[in-house]
C-alpha cells in the first residue's frame, strides 16, 4: 500500500514483512523498483504508474533476484530491465527454483495474478562499482552489492536524491546472509565509500522504514557489521548461548530466529570449508 509521497518519490510497502517498493518520476521516464508482494498490492502500484506514466518510458529496477522482489515483474510487460550482471546470468536451473518459490507462495496462500509469471528478462546491465546509467534527467549508479545474495545491487540516484539499498540496512531485519559473511562485510564496508561519494540522507532498504540521515546510515552500516563479526566469533567459540544473545529483543522473534539459526549453519560452513567454497551454495 501506498506509505509515502515525497515530491518524484513514491513508497509502498507491503503488509508481508513490511517490504518495499519505490516510484520515481522524472520529466521523461518513470523508475519502478522492485513492485512486490500480493497481487492487489503489485495492482495498486500498476494503477499508480498508469496514472502518471503518459508517454513516459517505463524502467523497471531489480535490487536482486529473491522471489518476493521480483514478484511483480510480469504485470510492467512494456517496463525494460535493469539489474545486475550477476542477475541477467541466473542459470537456468537457478531462476527455475525461484520462480518456483513464487508458484508455491501463491498456492499456500490461493492468490491468482493476472500475468505471468516469468523471470526478468535484463536490458540494462549493472556490472561494476560506479557504472553510470543516464536515462534523461535520471542518472542511475550502480554498485555491486553480494553477500546477502550473490546478485545484490546498490543504486544511487542524486536527482531526486535517493540511495535504494535493497536487502541491506534494514531497521527491522539483522543481516540475513544467503551468499556469503565476508562478501556481506564487504559490501557493508563499501557503503561507507558509496556514501562519502554520495552523502545522500535517504536510503531505502528493501524492507522496513526509510534511513533519513547519514548518521543513521552509518548506525545501521555498523550494526551489521557487528552482528556478522560478533556471530563468527560465537560460532567459531562454538558458544550457541552467544550467538542467541545476538538477536534478544528483535522485531518478530520467531520468525526471526529461522534466519538467525540459517546465518550460524552458513558461518559453521565456511569455517570448515573457506567463504569461497561455500558462496552461493547455502
Amino acid at each position: 500500500m501506498l506509505k509515502w509521497k515525497r515530491s518524484d518519490i513514491t513508497l509502498f510497502q507491503s503488509e508481508l514483512y513490511e517490504t518495499n517498493s519505490l516510484v520515481i518520476e522524472s520529466a521523461e521516464h518513470v523508475l519502478v523498483v522492485d513492485p512486490c508482494w500480493l497481487p492487489r498490492e503489485v495492482e495498486e502500484i500498476r494503477q499508480y504508474v498508469s496514472g502518471i506514466l503518459g508517454g513516459k518510458r517505463l524502467l523497471l529496477l531489480f535490487t536482486h533476484s529473491d522471489f518476493d522482489h521480483i514478484i511483480g515483474y510480469g504485470a510492467f510487460p512494456e517496463a525494460e530491465i535493469i539489474a545486475s550482471r550477476g542477475f541477467a546470468d541466473k542459470s537456468l536451473e537457478a531462476r527455475e527454483t525461484i520462480l518456483e518459490e513464487i508458484r508455491i507462495f501463491d498456492d499456500d496462500y490461493y492468490l491468482t495474478r493476472p500475468y505471468e509469471i516469468a523471470y526478468p528478462v535484463v536490458d540494462h546491465i549493472m556490472e561494476q562499482d560506479g557504472q553510470e546509467m543516464i536515462f534523461g534527467e535520471l542518472r542511475l549508479t550502480g554498485y555491486m552489492a553480494p553477500g546477502h545474495t550473490n546478485d545484490g545491487l546498490f543504486t544511487v540516484i542524486d536527482l531526486p536524491g535517493v540511495v535504494i539499498a535493497g536487502d541491506y540496512l534494514s531497521d527491522v531485519e539483522f543481516p540475513y546472509i544467503y551468499d556469503s559473511s565476508t562478501a556481506y562485510e564487504a559490501t557493508l564496508d563499501k557503503v561507507g565509500q558509496i556514501i562519502a561519494q554520495h552523502p545522500i540522507p535517504l536510503l531505502i532498504p528493501g524492507h522496513g522504514e526509510a534511513a533519513e540521515s547519514l548518521l543513521e546510515i552509518e548506525c545501521r552500516r555498523a550494526a551489521g557489521l557487528g552482528y556478522i563479526r560478533s556471530l563468527r566469533a560465537a560460532v567459531a567459540a562454538g558458544d550457541r548461548a552467544a550467538a542467541d544473545q545476538l538477536i534478544t529483543g528483535c522485531a518478530f522473534p520467531r520468525n526471526m530466529r529461522k534466519f538467525h539459526r540459517s546465518n550460524q549453519e552458513l558461518m559453521q560452513q565456511e569455517l570448515l570449508y573457506g567463504a569461497n567454497e561455500t558462496a552461493g551454495f547455502v
